[in-house]
């Protein structure tokens, strides 16, 4: 029998595990209580009630007086579902390769005989709204079906411009759908599906939600719903048609994620609570101060045009010969915090702090306290101060009493 002596050591911490990653993102305590509840019948007036808070509260987020339809699904799942209630076997569609989540989104639109022109970027910018405009006054017959774009890439910390990629669509008069990814911005970054123009919106509910993986949405125009009725793509579990005739009154066409539901208007609650234009202005807030001690240690952002910087994640190169997932291992091992790997083409190369969601200044700067002590223990290269250079930021940001600070009003 080994003795305590001879047992593997395990590092056991303590406090809170620190989830910097960019999503799933920790869930609040508001949300995990609002989800500890029974479930109850899905087919009862209770549940009706839920249901309209939800879908109705899910259109003020998404920003349109459109429906929104949810799914019990994870992001991928939304995709498919935005896929084959739009388009038809053969159809051309235009996309653009911004990083690792828009070629999974290409390939699997690829799977469904779908005809893919993907553009080609450095994955360190959005897409550019001039070429696709070139594109699309090109395309004289109108073959293309459908513009999709990624808003926020998750794989490298950069947005694409959406309301201009809108424009650019409609300065070429061009019929195609616009179809746009916000799993990671949704609910952390300015969008406005109404206003943009958006055909289809997808998204996730770990994300800017602050809820576990299991939800996925689809924000519908009336473009899209007709596009619906006439396209040629095989689909049972994602038909929107089947999904909003019982959702007029609450309810789904089968097992609906009930307590998923119940965070999910708790969520909803917490981000009116604060506000729609405080929630973005905190979080562009939060990446600022990430990119200030970024440039301090005299390492790189991933992402080059500042337009572009998203306020979801920061993608941090590192340095020649210095390996990311071996530095994203000793922070976790020194410290209990995980950071966002790099995928695919920037595997190894860069790691990705995660800022979205409950984040606040305190949770954001104890993150970066991490960060710099990882790389001082794991030898990268650096200037130490990038903590403080995050702290002198949001210190002269508290002082212009931004959205989101509330003033005390003494008497």
């Amino acid at each position: 029998m080994r003795s305590i002596s001879q047992e593997t050591s395990v590092t056991h911490f303590q406090g809170r595990h620190f989830l910097q990653i960019p999503g799933p993102s920790p869930v609040p305590d508001r949300v995990l209580r609002a989800m500890d509840m029974p479930v109850i019948d899905h087919r009862s007036a209770e549940f009706a009630e839920l249901g309209k808070v939800v879908l109705s509260g899910c259109q003020k987020i998404f920003q349109t007086k459109g429906p929104v339809i949810i799914f019990p699904s994870s992001g991928t799942g939304a995709w498919e579902a935005c896929i084959v209630n739009t388009l038809s076997p053969g159809d051309k569609v235009l996309m653009v390769e911004t990083g690792h989540f828009a070629t999974l989104w290409q390939k699997m639109a690829a799977r469904f005989g779908i005809e893919v022109e993907f553009m080609s970027t450095d994955w360190r910018h959005g897409a550019d709204p001039a070429a696709i405009e070139a594109k699309l006054n090109a395309d004289k017959a109108h073959t293309f079906k459908a513009v999709m774009v990624v808003h926020n890439e998750t794989s490298t910390g950069v947005t694409s411009r959406i309301a201009e990629i809108r424009k650019a669509i409609d300065n070429a008069k061009h019929p195609a759908l616009f179809l746009v990814d916000t799993i990671s911005s949704l609910g952390s970054a300015d969008y406005r599906h109404d206003e943009w123009g958006v055909d289809v919106t997808v998204s996730g509910s770990q994300k800017g939600f602050m809820l576990p993986p299991g939800l996925g949405f689809n924000a519908v125009s009336d473009k899209a719903l007709a596009a619906a009725k006439t396209n040629k793509m095989p689909r049972s579990y994602w038909d929107w048609e089947d999904m909003l005739k019982p959702n007029a009154d609450g309810f789904f066409p089968y097992t609906p994620a009930t307590n998923l539901l119940y965070g999910l208007r708790e969520a909803i609650a917490m981000i009116l609570e604060e506000g729609l234009d405080n929630v973005f202005a905190r979080h562009k807030r939060l990446a600022a101060a990430t990119r200030a001690a970024v440039t301090h240690w005299g390492l790189e952002v991933l992402c080059l045009e500042p337009s572009e910087y998203s306020p979801v994640l920061t993608a941090v190169l590192m340095p020649p010969g210095h390996d990311a997932d071996k530095f994203r291992k000793i922070v976790l091992e020194n410290y209990n915090m995980s950071l966002g790997s790099g995928l695919s083409k920037v595997a190894g190369k860069v790691f990705r702090i995660g800022h979205l969601g409950e984040c606040n200044e305190l949770t954001l700067m104890g993150a970066l306290t991490g960060v710099e002590m990882g790389l001082s223990v794991a030898g990268v290269p650096h200037r130490a101060g990038g903590v403080n250079a995050a702290m002198e930021l949001l210190e002269e940001r508290s002082k212009t009493n931004m959205p989101g600070h509330l003033k005390v009003v003494t008497k």
